[in-house]
């Protein structure tokens, strides 16, 4: 079902504003720029994180983005995105997810196959249930602990059975980079790149043929509609007690 949430325009301030607030409720500031779509559950969210190891994930893709979130509901008009960050797996605030974004930008990528209320539904708890999962250093498919790109694969696979993005080795990834330098990588893995281990990466996802982009805020314009959620009945409402 769609819960209009009855709220004003959520708008997000431009790096040029400052970061005292990255989300503006009701705001005149003309230096706010309106997110271009109405974010739905099951949005797919793609960010540009500036720590250095995120950074070396984008260079060794070849890609601008190197985090990926997804939307599982909203609180106060708010979208919630679900992720798999460091220490743990958690559902945060959009404004809080965009703040660690080069320049708050965003790239939102959606289904193309509409999603039902029953999908929603499953799309939450699978996500929930991924909730409070120990990040993943390492990108191993096979661990038990999480990272970003799996977490949300998963959680679209659980709930679609659409598979989004290709499973790669290390060698398979950086040999199509050939000219990426390991320096990195060889100390992050303490001398020995693990090159038989399988992995998807945020830029994976992103390039599925499964999704189509709604949104690019990496060159906004502040002439954008009003956003709202959809949401998934009362799974939508559960998210919000477990917000950090």
């Amino acid at each position: 079902m769609i819960v209009d949430t009855g709220c004003r325009p959520l708008m997000i301030r431009s790096p040029e504003a400052g970061r005292r607030r990255l989300f503006s409720v009701g705001s005149h500031d003309p230096s706010d720029m309106r997110l271009p779509i109405e974010p739905e559950i099951g949005d797919i969210v793609f960010i540009r994180v500036t720590v250095r190891p995120f950074l070396e994930v984008a260079s060794a893709t070849r890609s601008w983005t190197n985090h990926v979130g997804i939307v599982v509901g909203e609180r106060g008009g708010e979208p919630l995105i679900a992720e798999s960050t460091f220490p743990l797996s958690r559902v945060t605030t959009m404004s809080r997810f965009l703040a660690r974004s080069d320049r708050g930008a965003c790239v939102i990528a959606r289904l193309k196959q509409p999603l039902d209320a029953a999908q929603r539904r499953r799309l939450v708890d699978a996500a929930m249930r991924r909730i409070g999962v120990v990040y993943d250093t390492g990108f191993n498919l096979a661990s038990r602990r999480q990272f970003c790109s799996r977490f949300v694969r998963e959680v679209v696979r659980d709930a679609t059975r659409i598979v989004l993005g290709d499973v790669e080795t290390f060698d398979m990834l950086l040999r199509r980079n050939p000219d990426h330098p390991l320096g990195f990588w060889r100390i992050w893995y303490f001398g020995r790149i693990p090159w038989r281990r399988r992995t998807v990466t945020p830029a994976s996802l992103l390039d599925s043929g499964a999704l189509r982009v709604v949104a690019d805020t990496r060159t906004c314009d502040s002439d954008q509609p009003r956003l709202r959620i959809r949401a998934a009945g009362q799974a939508c409402r559960r998210v919000g007690d477990a917000v950090t």
